[in-house]
């Protein structure tokens, strides 16, 4: 007997619905058509409306997660030192350790404009390391050399899992357009995606009123269709799933890209310091060689192609040119 597809709403406010989606009933070797179709259409839905979606019974066992989590930590809590011998070097190679205040998450693609907004913000509070596909030749992961191995293979498995993720995710959203459910595995076959572990240390709460423009620790909110931020509470084994620019762009902003921001916790109020926190994301992407255009059913003669084609490599490191 196939699962009837389990479909709540997450976030509901401000008329913002972001959908709860139980993802077995797609990914479940078990599942028939109809119900792979029904699920395909709330994931979707979800991307064309709010932009995010929330998914549970996602594949990656609860364990392996935890595990990662845990060797994150022990990896931030390594000596400066160590983690400075790690770091982040190009956009190129979008590998490496990335110290607090280098990052400044933009949407501005010139020069001038970014080097402004670097000059009027403050430090970003938070440290990160990424990690990208193994074995590429002119760009290695960077690895601790003191009792790396351990943390090289759990980071490696966890890659791996998440990539298949992506690829299942990317057939749920072909189902939901009507074209072929292995179209976009020949853009994601390879896994130039890259894993992102971020530390955000422990900060008295009267950091954020002294650097109100940052984007620091704290809990995610997504911008409603009215204009206001709303919060994307965390839901518990549930991973949030965000469209994103290039997604948005590739579907001829058939699916939306949202603005979000990640803002200050609750502080405790007796001490008013925010506690250490510790977050993964995985960042899914066209392989690097993949000429991005229009998917098809997304044109139509009413609106037309709205953006030109561009390669994926090439349009990731202009992104990255403008974070770090």
């Amino acid at each position: 007997m196939t699962a009837i597809p389990q479909v709540t709403s997450a976030v509901s406010h401000d008329s913002l619905e972001i959908p709860l989606i139980d993802f077995s009933t797609f990914s479940s070797p078990t599942a028939s058509a109809e119900t792979k179709l029904t699920t395909a259409k709330a994931i979707l839905s979800g991307f064309q409306n709010a932009g995010f979606i929330y998914l549970r019974n996602h594949g990656i066992p609860k364990d392996v997660v935890q595990h990662t989590f845990a060797q994150s930590a022990e990896f931030f809590a390594r000596p400066q030192s160590q983690k400075d011998a790690l770091a982040w070097t190009t956009p190129e190679a979008n590998r490496g350790y990335v110290a607090q205040g280098r990052e400044k998450v933009t949407d501005f693609t010139d020069a001038k404009e970014i080097e402004e907004l670097r000059a009027a913000e403050g430090e970003d509070i938070k440290e990160s390391l990424e990690i990208g596909r193994e074995g590429e030749k002119d760009h290695p992961n960077h690895w601790p050399e003191v009792d790396g191995e351990k943390f090289k293979a759990s980071m490696l498995d966890f890659f791996e899992k998440c990539k298949d993720l992506h690829v299942q995710v990317m057939r749920a959203i072909a189902v939901g357009l009507g074209i072929d459910e292995k179209w976009f595995d020949k853009y994601c076959d390879v896994g130039d995606n890259t894993l992102r572990l971020l530390h955000y240390p422990e900060v008295k709460a009267t950091v954020f009123k002294e650097n109100e423009r940052k984007d620091m620790a704290g809990g995610l909110q997504v911008l409603s269709p009215n204009g206001n931020f709303v919060n994307a509470t965390p839901i518990e084994d549930t991973i949030v799933v965000n469209a994103a620019d290039l997604l948005a762009r590739w579907s001829n902003d058939t699916i939306k890209s949202t603005k979000h921001r990640v803002v200050e916790p609750p502080a405790p109020a007796a001490s008013g310091v925010h506690p250490a926190r510790y977050s993964i994301a995985y960042f899914c992407n066209p392989n690097f060689e993949s000429y991005i255009d229009a998917i098809p059913n997304t044109v139509d003669e009413a609106k037309g192609k709205k953006y030109p084609g561009i390669n994926s490599g090439e349009y990731l490191v202009q992104r990255l040119t403008a974070t770090y």
